[in-house]
């Protein structure tokens, strides 16, 4: 009988983890399954448990780093961390000592502000998204144009 409850918590725990991509619930499934295939084989309830407590930390423990690296490779990155490295133009003269500047990306307007104090960008200028620092990006001279 207890092999039944184990095959509805693997399956509720396959729907869950299909359902959210989130690498949470997957590894359960997997003791969950190695405690049904031990109830089939007529183990005791306390095997059962000890088996899926054991395999699903084994689980979380050793594959889960691997697997959520391999994953993360083909995550989306955020849209400010997918304007690093792009090309912007300087909409309005980039001065750090007047506190000035503005630059255009993917039709966007930023405060932009030099990466070096000392640089100014005028009005037109083509530069490097170096960081973003809360709602500025940070920029340097567009090294391809030179």
């Amino acid at each position: 009988m207890t092999s039944l409850y184990w095959l509805v918590f693997f399956l509720i725990l396959v729907i869950i983890e299909i359902a959210t991509l989130a690498l949470t619930t997957i590894w359960f499934a997997g003791g969950a399954l190695a405690a049904f295939v031990l109830s089939l084989l007529g183990a005791g309830i306390e095997a059962q448990l000890a088996v899926f407590v054991a395999v699903s930390f084994v689980l979380l423990i050793f594959t889960r780093p691997w697997a959520a690296k391999y994953l993360n490779r083909r995550t989306v990155k955020t849209n400010t961390e997918s304007l690093i490295g792009q090309t912007a133009r300087v909409t309005a003269r980039i001065d750090n000592r007047q506190d000035t500047g503005t630059a255009m990306v993917n039709g966007q307007e930023w405060t932009a502000r030099a990466e070096k104090e000392t640089d100014v960008y005028p009005e037109g200028t083509q530069v490097v998204i170096r960081q973003i620092r809360g709602v500025r990006l940070i920029v340097s001279k567009n090294e391809e144009e030179t």
